[in-house]
């Protein structure tokens, strides 16, 4: 590995991250950059974990969504255990699927998928768990202590990406959502002769009884004049 020219171009991945206009195109670039940066990548995507279960990300190639539902399905195997990491190992890396013991329900049949050797890492911050970038090589030994050097790397700079991210993304969608509620407070004010308190709790009052959220309560009057 020369590790100058991976430096640079660390660096400037970097700063193209933090040019993304998204959420979506940030992880995008973030999985792209692996299968450039990471010697033996042949395709990667990033699994977050929530209440809905699991979502693959900005993957590169069918074989990363394919090898996701698996571990879902099985509930184990190392993209799952590096996105539920907290305390324990933030890197996980298979070797070698044909030699692989530690997860025997996900590695024969992701075999059978093509793949050949996994490495996934943690997604954090020093205040959040972001889930885990997970690269793939359909070539078992592909990947070495440099590779994952490599990619912890990599996953350092794409955690901090996706964090400011998707901060900037709610920050839009905060204001966007005041402006909304301000307008249908407007409508309603000037055509009920309310006050402002007023218009408000009749907002929050219909949400809460139709068990709408605020914001689209708020969009139906903007809309429509009215409930």
């Amino acid at each position: 590995m020369d590790w100058s020219r991976f430096a640079l171009r660390l660096a400037s991945m970097a700063r193209d991250l933090l040019a993304q206009d998204s959420v979506g195109a940030t992880l995008e670039r973030i999985t792209a950059s692996a299968i450039d940066l990471v010697d033996g990548c042949d395709a990667a995507g990033i699994l977050v974990l929530d209440g809905n279960g699991a979502q693959t990300l900005a993957a590169t190639d069918e074989l990363v969504v394919a090898s996701d539902r698996l571990q879902e399905q099985v509930g184990e195997g190392p993209c799952f255990d590096a996105a539920r990491s907290t305390t324990g190992d933030r890197v996980f890396r298979i070797a070698d699927l044909d030699r692989e013991e530690r997860w025997p329900a996900y590695a024969p049949r992701a075999r059978e998928l093509g793949i050949g050797s996994v490495m996934g890492f943690l997604l954090f911050t020093e205040d959040e768990d972001l889930g885990a970038l997970n690269l793939y090589s359909r070539k078992p030994g592909a990947f070495t202590d440099t590779s994952e050097l490599a990619g912890w790397l990599l996953a350092s700079h794409a955690a901090i990406a996706f964090s400011s991210a998707r901060t900037h993304a709610q920050m839009e969608q905060a204001v966007a959502t005041r402006h909304v509620i301000g307008e249908a407070m407007g409508i309603l004010m000037g055509a009920h002769h309310l006050t402002e308190e007023q218009a408000f709790e009749t907002l929050r009052r219909y949400s809460q009884e139709n068990n709408v959220k605020l914001r689209e309560v708020a969009r139906r009057v903007c809309a429509h004049g009215g409930f």
